[in-house]
């Protein structure tokens, strides 16, 4: 996640990479900042469903993370072998903090960092001809018309196509919605006072995720 929340957090919850090549090396948030990262418990919940008992399921993947804070969805991705993640992040020190991030575990391919708003950067992806396997939109909770404004976004967009999967974090007691023109809600997961709405293009009869 990314962004800033007025949540009043002095510090924040220790993170791990769950799985794969990273594997328990740990995430660093920023004290002081209002970050909401993705609790290791959640993630670890949203990759076991992508997964589904198969631990190369992911390998080959391309991923956009979205509104990605501390980078922890996109890494955990790319430590279970996804080719390719473009981070977005408009926070200058969130940006910075996704870099120390990817630096400490010794990454230094296979991701794209765009310090920009989503239009601009969705723009510049789509000029370098993205198609995302899996798309994590999680903006501040607060921001509840950023759900709609992404979700519309992809769907105009050549980023996602028949197979990518959107996974839209948010809380329990908000509904981003059931479907978006062709983008259709499929599954939704509930932990806690937070959720997981699972998005796909066109009917979602038959999906399996």
């Amino acid at each position: 996640m990314g962004g800033y929340i007025d949540c009043g957090h002095e510090g924040a919850e220790p993170m791990r990479v769950i799985a794969g090549k990273y594997r328990s090396r740990p995430l660093r948030s920023l004290r002081g900042m209002d970050i909401r990262p993705t609790s290791d418990r959640l993630r670890e919940t949203l990759f076991n469903v992508l997964t589904a008992g198969n631990p190369a399921a992911l390998e080959g993947s391309v991923w956009l993370d979205l509104f990605a804070g501390t980078g922890a969805v996109g890494i955990e991705a790319l430590s279970r072998g996804a080719k390719e993640v473009h981070f977005v992040e408009n926070s200058a020190p969130a940006a910075d903090l996704i870099r120390g991030n990817l630096q400490s575990l010794g990454i230094v391919e296979g991701f794209n960092l765009l310090q920009e708003d989503l239009p601009r950067a969705f723009w510049r992806m789509e000029r370098q001809h993205v198609a995302a396997d899996v798309v994590f939109v999680d903006p501040p909770y607060l921001m509840r018309d950023a759900y709609t404004n992404t979700l519309r976004a992809l769907v105009d967009s050549s980023l996602v196509w028949a197979m990518s999967v959107v996974i839209a974090e948010h809380e329990k007691k908000f509904d981003p919605g059931e479907e978006y023109g062709a983008l259709r809600r499929f599954r939704k997961l509930v932990q806690g006072s937070a959720a997981l709405s699972f998005y796909r293009m066109g009917s979602a009869a038959g999906v399996r995720v």
